[in-house]
């Protein structure tokens, strides 16, 4: 078990090297786009701390994030009606076509990346990070 995850860690960091290469020329890292694409997925706006849980990171840094990509005009931030202090993220018009951007250089990317691996092998190797991913949730690991 210790070596898968250092070699999840190792993944880790070469994913987010090639997604930084990536969306460089969208003015996208690969944290921004990561939040980017968890407002873009939300079902309805949501505050900065449930986009953190969902993403399993820290509130302040996404807020951080959030601040970044408000600057650059990708999301905007609505009043909640549910809490006055926590503002809704919701994607604007311009944050749309930014993350479907990089969704259309990531597609064929990610096609490379798996051609010649099983799709069972794929799907296992995906069905153990989640159980693993959902065991460390459960325990309050990421907290």
């Amino acid at each position: 078990m210790t070596d898968l995850i250092l070699d999840v860690f190792r993944l880790n960091g070469l994913l987010l090297m090639a997604g930084d290469r990536m969306v460089a020329r969208l003015g996208l890292t690969s944290s921004r786009w990561q939040v980017l694409g968890a407002v873009a997925d939300a079902e309805r706006a949501q505050p900065v701390a449930w986009l953190a849980r969902d993403l399993g990171g820290n509130r302040q840094n996404v807020q951080r994030i959030v601040n970044d990509l408000q600057k650059m005009g990708l999301v905007t931030l609505e009043v909640n009606p549910h809490h006055r202090r926590a503002s809704l993220v919701v994607l604007t018009e311009k944050g749309r076509r930014t993350f479907d951007e990089a969704s259309r250089v990531q597609a064929p990317w990610a096609n490379a990346l798996s051609e010649d691996l099983a799709i069972k092998d794929i799907d296992t190797t995906r069905r153990v990070v989640a159980e693993l991913r959902k065991r460390l949730e459960l325990n309050g690991e990421l907290r």
